[in-house]
């Protein structure tokens, strides 16, 4: 089984982060077997295709425009309800993602399940750094993207804390 966990978004947009952010805790705190890669996308659009491609499950993390919900809350979509969410222009970057999940569509490469974990921003200004409230959730959403791998089969290991001295 072939997964993989991509963390989209800008760095130096505040909250626009978040999916990086996600990823790089998901690396730094646990130990994923072979069969999951993670990687972080950034701002990348359809340079990923090759990288999504024909997977068996895609999660992606990544900062969600709603005006519907709560900065900092977390949102979990699956298979079908992600591409429609992406027509509706969420993200700064997302372009890039619905292009290229349309052209895995087009090439019949479209992964077999696919997971969105999403965080609503309550910033996008140029700022390196989260807000506070959405700092807040990456826990949540990490527990989220732990959660979709577990759902494929996958057991994630916590990594032993390095003690000091």
């Amino acid at each position: 089984m072939s997964i993989l966990v991509l963390g989209v978004g800008n760095i130096l947009l505040s909250d626009e982060a978040i999916g990086v952010r996600v990823v790089e805790a998901l690396e730094q705190r646990y130990h994923l077997p072979e069969n999951v890669e993670v990687l972080d996308g950034g701002t990348a659009g359809m340079e990923l295709l090759g990288a999504m491609a024909n997977r068996d499950h895609l999660i992606i993390a990544d900062a969600i425009v709603s005006q519907k919900s709560v900065p900092g809350t977390v949102i979990c979509l699956r298979n079908d309800a992600v591409p429609t969410l992406f027509r509706n222009k969420i993200s700064p970057h997302q372009l890039g993602l619905s292009d290229v999940l349309s052209a895995l569509r087009f090439t019949g490469e479209f992964p077999q399940k696919l997971t969105l974990i999403g965080v609503i921003p309550l910033s996008l200004e140029p700022h390196i750094g989260m807000t506070p409230v959405v700092e807040a959730s990456l826990e949540k959403a990490l527990q989220a993207v732990l959660d979709a791998l577990r759902e494929s089969g996958v057991q994630p290991r916590l990594r032993e804390a390095k003690h000091a001295g």
